[in-house]
């Protein structure tokens, strides 16, 4: 997945000395991006090898010398998008030294991410259910990583707070799921450049969930 606002990486024209590893990363980043495309535009089951070559401009000799099949690249394409998403989480600064402050700039780095780039967050959220086993596979993983950072932040919320009370599990379980729903209803209507404006209740809902007080984001 290309960082936001990061043209695509074409090869020249004609003739070029380019290093193979750099053309075969070039071919394989514009055939994930072109994966991610034509399943938001068509949906994935209606998407064929033929559309994505098509999209990333290279041949169907191509596509098969750097993936098996059709779900091969979308599973890439998939685990792709979820580094760069996550990684994006990860780096997230937040503006004031305090608990919610953080919660704040991770939720927003997460609706930015999603919303810079709404044919992942289509294939994310809304596709991964068309594309078999292996991706739903995927999606669980992703779900357990989100499960295991609220549970942090909740743990460490009680070390600030001693009075919180524990939460079992399947409370984060519920809690992802949550967020997770609110966010897809944004894409599923079409609104997923709008999804900044979740900001606020993704806060609130993680706040509420946490325990811990909102006054000042503290």
């Amino acid at each position: 997945m290309q960082r936001a606002g990061t043209p695509p990486r074409s090869l020249p024209r004609g003739p070029h000395k380019l290093p193979r590893d750099d053309v075969l990363a070039s071919q394989r980043q514009r055939m994930i991006d072109a994966m991610a495309e034509v399943v938001a535009d068509k949906g994935y089951a209606a998407t064929t090898v033929g559309d994505v070559v098509a999209g990333a401009g290279v041949s169907r000799k191509t596509f098969y010398e750097h993936f098996r099949d059709k779900e091969d690249c979308f599973l890439a394409a998939f685990d792709s998008g979820v580094d760069a998403l996550l990684e994006a989480i990860a780096a997230a600064q937040p503006d004031e030294p305090t608990r919610m402050s953080l919660v704040r700039a991770r939720v927003r780095a997460y609706l930015v991410t999603l919303a810079a780039r709404p044919e992942f967050a289509c294939a994310f959220l809304i596709e991964v259910f068309a594309a078999g086993p292996r991706a739903l596979e995927r999606r669980q993983r992703v779900h357990a990583r989100f499960e295991q950072f609220l549970s942090s932040l909740h743990a460490e919320a009680r070390r600030e707070f001693p009075g919180l009370e524990p939460v079992g599990n399947t409370v984060w379980v519920a809690a992802v799921g949550a967020l997770n729903e609110v966010v897809t209803q944004h894409v599923r209507d079409g609104r997923a450049a709008q999804l900044p404006e979740l900001e606020d209740q993704l806060v609130e809902i993680q706040a509420a969930l946490l325990g811990v007080p909102r006054d000042g984001d503290r």
